[in-house]
């Protein structure tokens, strides 16, 4: 029988969250699947951000190959700030790979749009702006609308009806299982299924998995996981005679602390000026030394580099050492904790042709305190909406029909696939 892999990803699930009473009582069939094949920790990216995770698991290769360092990205001359899409990312990915010209199938993966030509079917992600751009095929999209499909969750509810919110992400993973299991039926044998509204979940609603709260939003959380369990059991009865299937995430959750707004702090400490009143990046003052993009990452403004580069090169090590100095010795004026676990050096975690794109310092924050990039000079220390931030070290894994007992990292995980269906060939 030809070789099928199917790829459930369910983004930003913690690891340990899923050994807790809390969520075995919610989702007993899913942590049962976890029992009998064996879940394993996972690694995510530095910085830990989903659509490198996620681009970083597609590719098999680190940032530095693949292209893609954050939501956001910068152009360093002439100056611009852009969002990178899959026509960013500079290698192919595993659904591009297969042997023998076999059929994929990719949903809602981060960093899938625009939707690429591939041999099967596409619907791109939450980057899509209008449905009618969603699929590849390009009229596929109709089929989309006429199921009332999501391509993503309205954030903005949060602020004005969070119940309306949560609802939505009931209704966004239906459409997501509903489509799934029409396609199922079809010629694939690579199929990649994604669930992003676990994550919107966790970044506002985070407490409600770590302490007990009973409120009207508890009981529709508790829904929500519940429901999800049952989608994942009857996916995962319906293929496991037919196909490998891993189910991971791309990072764990911690609850935040307080945020830290980085370019603010770069401003009190002399490091980031900007021209008369206008505090946007693309107005920043040729005497700035750095500047920081979400989340943790740091330029420095380096001559023959940045458009308006100051840092002379020789300059550049001596200044990356300082400004790692000042960024450890930070501590949160409330209680007197460090809020930088580590600082890298791009050089220390991105390797490729494309290492010059990376940010020159990366900061990795201890958990719960989420690195901001806001420009409005106030507050270093702020909170809003968010409730839950990305942790590197408590993403999961597991396999059944494939054994992924020796991935450490999102990175490696392409390879055994590949390696599985080229076993297929031999």
């Amino acid at each position: 029988m030809a070789k099928k892999v199917f790829v459930l990803g369910i983004d930003g699930m913690p690891f340990t969250l899923l050994h807790t009473e809390y969520f075995c009582r919610l989702m007993p069939r899913f942590t049962g699947i976890c029992k009998t094949f064996g879940v394993h920790k996972l690694n995510s990216v530095l910085p830990v951000i989903s659509s490198v995770a996620w681009t970083s698991f597609a590719t098999g290769q680190n940032p530095g190959k693949h292209g893609i360092f954050g939501f956001t990205d910068r152009n360093s001359s002439p100056f611009e700030i852009t969002i990178p899409t899959s026509a960013s990312r500079k290698c192919p990915a595993v659904w591009n790979q297969l042997p023998g010209g076999k059929h994929s199938i990719v949903i809602n993966v981060p960093l899938t749009y625009p939707p690429e030509q591939i041999n099967g079917l596409m619907v791109s992600c939450f980057l899509c702006p209008d449905i009618k751009k969603s699929t590849f095929p390009r009229d596929f999209y109709k089929h989309l609308v006429k199921m009332d499909y999501i391509i993503d969750t309205d954030a903005q509810l949060v602020a004005t009806d969070k119940k309306a919110f949560l609802l939505q992400l009931l209704t966004a993973t239906e459409k997501r299982f509903e489509l799934a299991h029409e396609l199922l039926g079809t010629d694939w044998s690579y199929f990649q299924l994604h669930i992003m509204e676990t994550d919107r979940l966790m970044h506002f609603f985070y407490p409600y998995l770590s302490k007990p709260i009973s409120d009207e939003y508890s009981q529709i959380i508790a829904l929500y996981f519940k429901q999800l369990d049952s989608h994942i059991y009857r996916l995962f009865t319906r293929i496991r005679e037919n196909a490998a299937l891993i189910i991971l995430s791309d990072h764990g959750f911690c609850e935040i602390v307080s945020e830290f707004q980085l370019n603010v702090w770069l401003e009190h400490n002399g490091l980031l000026k900007f021209n008369g009143s206008g505090r946007t990046l693309n107005n920043y003052s040729p005497d700035s030394v750095c500047y920081a993009l979400t989340p943790g990452r740091i330029y420095i403004n380096l001559e023959g580099r940045e458009e308006k580069g100051s840092v002379a090169a020789r300059d550049y090590n001596v200044v990356r050492e300082q400004i790692k100095k000042q960024l450890l010795s930070i501590s949160d004026t409330t209680n007197g904790k460090p809020i930088a676990d580590k600082v890298f050096y791009r050089e220390e975690i991105y390797q490729g042709n494309y290492l010059d794109d990376a940010p020159d310092l990366i900061v990795h924050p201890k958990n719960g305190y989420d690195l901001k990039s806001l420009l409005d000079g106030g507050n270093i220390f702020t909170r809003s909406l968010l409730t839950g931030m990305h942790t590197y070290e408590d993403a999961l894994i597991v396999g059944a029909g494939m054994d992924v007992s020796k991935v450490k990292a999102i990175d490696q995980v392409s390879g055994i696939i590949q390696e599985y269906f080229d076993d297929e060939s031999k």
